[in-house]
């Protein structure tokens, strides 16, 4: 595994400045904060100058992560935008790859990227993002993201809901191909990422599988709207301290199996 905690990781995705400055009262209880501009889409990217200011705003030892986009197929304007975010502060680098259709371009763009971004800094983490509800906008079905990421030189697959109406990953992707997921990119060396309207009653099964990295919005925000509502620092606490109840099970469970 290029890298791995002991627990899994909470990614937070605020719209803005002003949220980030709320991600960071609850900095001890989140591992990754995310700029994304929800108004773009599912991964709709944000501006630089939002980037280098959420930096700003977040404590140094925080990893800031910035979505590219949900990408069309164009490799060389997907690895320009990559190279901008990781030059504007994020070391995380998460693209959607909205618009291929096969793994073959898919792999393209992410090749682009992981290229752009590395020789500017070798130490960018590159997350190759994927939809659980794939079938609804005709990209690449979700299980063939690990494979993607790891031809490509990525260090992460994930998977997240394109369309927001209400449904939730596991409507599209239940807990056992999700599983799946998670071990298919666990054999491939990569980190496991799960996101898409994650709510506090889905922990138990994305703690179970494996997961890695958790990353929510509306199950942080005041009634639990990802759209209207604001992140709010006591309920990143609240959800922080159920991944490490769930995570604190899960240990002991596998400790008294073996």
């Amino acid at each position: 595994m290029r890298w791995k905690e002991s627990t899994v990781l909470l990614l937070i995705s605020p719209d803005g400045v002003e949220e980030a400055i709320d991600c960071a009262k609850a900095a001890e209880h989140l591992d990754i904060v995310d700029v994304k501009r929800p108004a773009e889409g599912s991964l709709g990217a944000n501006f630089p100058w939002v980037i280098r200011e959420i930096r700003d705003a977040v404590p140094a030892d925080k990893p800031v992560s910035a979505t590219v986009g949900d990408v069309p197929y164009k490799p060389g304007t997907v690895a320009q935008a990559a190279l901008g975010a990781v030059v504007s502060g994020a070391t995380y680098i998460k693209v959607g790859l909205y618009g291929c259709t096969t793994p073959e371009q898919a792999t393209d763009v992410m090749s682009g990227v992981v290229r752009a971004v590395k020789e500017y800094r070798p130490d960018a983490f590159v997350v190759a993002s994927g939809y659980a509800d794939a079938h609804r906008i005709g990209c690449v079905n979700p299980l063939s993201l690990p494979d993607i990421a790891r031809r490509s030189g990525s260090d992460a697959a994930m998977l997240d809901t394109a369309v927001k109406d209400g449904t939730r990953l596991f409507d599209h992707v239940p807990p056992d191909v999700c599983a799946e997921f998670v071990r298919l990119a666990h054999e491939a060396d990569l980190l496991a990422a799960l996101a898409g309207s994650v709510k506090t009653a889905d922990l138990e099964a994305l703690t179970r599988i494996g997961t890695d990295i958790v990353g929510v919005r509306g199950a942080v925000c005041e009634g639990g709207d990802r759209t209207t509502g604001r992140i709010q620092p006591h309920l990143v606490a609240a959800f922080r301290a159920e991944m490490d109840r769930h995570a604190g099970e899960q240990a002991a469970a596998v400790a008294a199996a073996s």
